[in-house]
C-alpha cells in the first residue's frame, strides 16, 4: 500500500520542499511505498521555484532539489493523505480551519531531542547557514517519519 505524505510550511519553497526530498530519499532507502509532496499554507509563491538557498543545501548533500513548484494546500491534499506533516504550529492551525478533522503533525513531533510543540523556524529571513541548520531539524526528525511511514503501511 503507497503511503500518502505532504509536508507543508508557509510558501512552499523551503521547508516543505527540503523535507520532502528527504522523506523521498530516506523511504527509498527503506524499500518504502510512499507518495511524498509538499504545499504551503499561502499561495504566495504560486508556481515559483524552490529557493535557491534550499536547492544548493539539498544538492550539496545529495538530494534530489529540481522540478519544485510551489502551491498551496487544498482540504483535498489533506483529506487524501495518510500522514500531514508542518513545518510550525501555525501550519497547523490554518489547515484545521480547512479540514477540522485532519489528523496533523509537526515535523518536531518525530525527533525525540525536540522540544514539544515546537516548529521547525523559516530559514527564509537567514542566510546560507539557517538553511543547513533548517536541514539538520529536518534530517533529525526523518527516522521518526520513517517509523510512521512504516506503521501506516503495515510493514
Amino acid at each position: 500500500m503507497s503511503v500518502k505524505v505532504v509536508f507543508v510550511c508557509w510558501g512552499n519553497i523551503c521547508r516543505s520542499p527540503m523535507a520532502a526530498r528527504v522523506a523521498e530519499k530516506r523511504l527509498a532507502e527503506e524499500g518504502l511505498d510512499a507518495e511524498v509532496t509538499s504545499a504551503g499554507v499561502s499561495d504566495e509563491e504560486h508556481g515559483g521555484p524552490m529557493d535557491r538557498r534550499a536547492r544548493a543545501v539539498l544538492d550539496a548533500h545529495g538530494y534530489r532539489s529540481g522540478g519544485h513548484h510551489a502551491h498551496k494546500i487544498t482540504r483535498a491534499e489533506i483529506e487524501g493523505a495518510d500522514l500531514v506533516v508542518a513545518a510550525e504550529p501555525v501550519h497547523v492551525s490554518m489547515m484545521k480551519r480547512l479540514a477540522p478533522d485532519a489528523d496533523i503533525a509537526l515535523l518536531t513531533d518525530f525527533d525525540p531531542a525536540a522540544k514539544p510543540g515546537s516548529g521547525v523556524p523559516d530559514p527564509w529571513y537567514g542566510g546560507p547557514e539557517d538553511f543547513d541548520k533548517t536541514l539538520v531539524a529536518i534530517e533529525s526528525a526523518m527516522p521518526g517519519v520513517v517509523r510512521e511511514v512504516r506503521r501506516l503501511s503495515g510493514q
